[in-house]
């Protein structure tokens, strides 16, 4: 049982408190069950499970108020269990995040009750073949032809590419050059012109892929905000939904810990326990330390926003860079106190480590957060 007692700071309200004790008593009864030999399949099945449970709807908000402290805490139980039943519900957030923050009353009415109730998936499509951080420097276009607009270009390494129903997808309009000059988009699967041209496996399996479009005609109503906005909504959906990866890597980070103090008090070596050698102490020492300090900044930034903070940047940034990284470390370390054992496949700690190595790349890698918090340090230092 992994240490809750985090839940007693003063981040937390008692409805968190009840959620997260009701999410994990859930998925301890429910995601075992999960067959994972076919990923696609096994992730539509989370996606149905979790809205059944209730627990999808907590990825989208009618109102436009989303509570990053309940994502957070979702997130992090998720992760202890299931690396694939985090990234399930990440991206029915994820994909819809900008419906719902931008989105007008009736493209969250048409979305949001599919997607929280699990009945429809969403993916977020930004990323494309030349320009991974660099979104400013997207090429995919959307050129207006009368009422509609028509879509052309590449999107690719697309969580829930080929299997999601709806994508949020930011193309050039061209109002302005650079980063002034996206819109976003809201694209059914099964619009004309639009394919999946490539399925990307990866180390840790998870839906991914590749997107072409092709004179794709979207009605200009598909479009979320106004024209040139798209990279503002980018941004701001990713400011909220960044500090949720790093509570992904704590999630991670917590269940490494909790196997290796299942195996450092049980394995015994020279008839004593593990966990009575020194130097095991020191590495549980340093992974207790990096798992709470990992929590502190990830449930800093989520309450900052939680309380009206307009952005943060910076809190968030600090959050997904140390948490990240911190718990490739707590997993490197799990592994290495299960000897061999760690490294053979079907051990919870093998998986955890092949889970952990992507969230230090994905929605902004670990050296662009440092850019971030080294601007955001360097701005606020200029400007008292």
């Amino acid at each position: 049982m992994s240490d809750t007692s985090f839940l007693n700071w003063p981040f937390f309200e008692d409805h968190h408190r009840s959620l997260a004790a009701e999410l994990d008593a859930w998925a301890t009864a429910h995601l075992g069950a999960v067959d994972h030999s076919d990923t696609d399949a096994a992730c539509r099945q989370v996606v149905s499970m979790l809205g059944d449970a209730g627990f999808a709807a907590h990825s989208g908000a009618e109102d436009g108020q989303l509570d990053v402290r309940t994502l957070c805490l979702i997130r992090e139980t998720l992760a202890r269990h299931d690396g694939l039943a985090d990234f399930a519900f990440a991206m029915q957030g994820l994909g819809t995040g900008a419906i719902s923050l931008f989105g007008s009353a009736e493209q969250r009415a048409e979305w949001l009750p599919l997607t929280r109730a699990g009945k429809a998936i969403s993916a977020f499509a930004l990323t494309e073949p030349g320009s991974g951080s660099d979104v400013a420097n997207n090429t995919m276009t959307a050129t207006l032809d009368g009422n509609h607009y028509v879509l052309n270009g590449q999107k690719t390494w697309i969580s829930n590419g080929g299997i999601a129903d709806v994508y949020t997808v930011f193309a050039r309009t061209g109002e302005a050059p650079g980063a002034k000059g996206m819109s976003a988009f809201i694209l059914p699967a099964d619009t004309p012109g639009f394919e999946i041209t490539e399925r990307l496996d990866t180390i840790a399996p998870h839906p991914l892929a590749t997107l072409t479009f092709n004179d794709v005609r979207l009605p200009a109503s598909a479009m979320i905000g106004a024209p040139g906005q798209g990279f503002k909504i980018a941004m701001s959906v990713l400011d909220v939904f960044r500090s949720t990866v790093a509570a992904a890597a704590l999630g991670f980070a917590r269940r490494a810990l909790d196997e290796a103090l299942d195996r450092v008090t049980t394995r015994k070596i020279q008839g004593a326990p593990l966990a009575d050698l020194q130097m095991v102490q020191g590495h549980i020492a340093d992974m207790a330390l990096d798992v709470d300090a990992a929590a502190l900044l990830v449930y800093r930034a989520a309450w900052t926003k939680d309380s009206g903070a307009p952005r943060v940047t910076r809190e968030a940034a600090m959050a997904k860079l140390f948490a990240t990284d911190q718990a490739q470390q707590v997993i490197d370390k799990a592994v290495q106190l299960h000897g061999g054992d760690g490294v053979k496949c079907g051990e919870t700690v093998e998986s955890l480590y092949r889970e952990i190595r992507a969230l230090r790349i994905y929605e902004g890698a670990s050296d662009v957060q440092r850019v971030v918090i080294a601007r955001q340090t360097l701005g606020a230092h200029q400007g008292r």
